[in-house]
């Protein structure tokens, strides 16, 4: 019997769990803009996270339910990480900040089901979302500071000759913050998962071939066991460092440090 008659098909490449697959096709003109399993089930977080906290919201009480708890956790970590990055000054940003974290955790979250579709694991999508943070974040310096925003690149007790050289650095520098948002979501979320996708498929591959190998196959399956634990973990950290660096952003946009 030959490897490939042992494995199955879809493991052959633990980049099969990324492609994106159109579910509903619509083309306008050259433009491709089909309902696809990335947008199923980008809707799918979006349903998930407005039915919880409308469920636990409604009729709260002093003495909190275990869901209302649970909602007013979330509350108070941006709140308390606003006060600490930004100052009272970025509390109005609250909806913003409090959505993106919400969302990019729910992604994360909904990605290590079996069979469903991680949504964070695309640079597309993290790009995008970087790109609208970033953008935004232009807006409200621009709307603090107008033309002394660009102050910000300009460093102090700088001589003349040396300004066109460190400008052009600092705007690179900042402009890259885009790729730094949208990169170490995007990689992370990526290789862990393909990681778990590989040792599953070595874990079965070795099953499959009965002997000793059955028995040796225990160790790759508590491998996968401790670093879904990990993935877990690492879920939430994207999403806290993603806003975390959000807020810096702003903190910047609104103070020009």
């Amino acid at each position: 019997m030959s490897r490939t008659e042992i494995l199955p098909q879809s493991y052959c490449s633990p980049f099969e769990q990324f492609e994106i697959h159109s579910i509903i096709p619509i083309n306008l003109g050259w433009f491709d803009i089909s309902f696809t399993n990335s947008s199923l089930f980008m809707l799918l977080v979006v349903s998930t996270l407005t039915a919880f906290f409308l469920f636990s919201t409604h009729r709260a009480g002093i003495v909190p339910t275990p869901w209302q708890s649970l909602a007013e956790m979330g509350y108070s970590f941006i709140i308390d990480l606003i006060k600490e990055q930004i100052g009272p000054k970025g509390y109005k940003y609250f909806p913003i900040l409090f959505t993106t974290f919400m969302f990019i955790l729910g992604c994360n979250l909904i990605g290590m089901i079996p069979y469903t579709f991680t949504v964070t694991s695309h640079i597309i999508v993290t790009f995008a979302l970087a790109f609208g943070i970033f953008f935004g974040v232009q807006v409200v310096a621009a709307s603090h500071h107008g033309l002394h925003f660009f102050s910000f690149f300009l460093p102090s007790g700088v001589p003349l000759a040396l300004l066109p050289l460190l400008v052009t650095i600092e705007l690179i520098s900042y402009s890259f913050r885009v790729i730094s948002l949208a990169v170490r979501l995007f990689a992370n979320m990526m290789s862990g998962h393909t990681l778990l996708k590989i040792l599953s498929g070595f874990s079965w591959t070795m099953l499959s071939l009965g002997g000793f190998l059955s028995i040796a196959s225990i160790l790759p399956l508590l491998i996968i066991f401790a670093l879904t634990g990990l993935e877990l973990a690492i879920a939430f950290l994207q999403a806290y460092v993603f806003t975390t660096l959000t807020c810096i952003y702003l903190n910047d946009g609104i103070h020009l440090h």
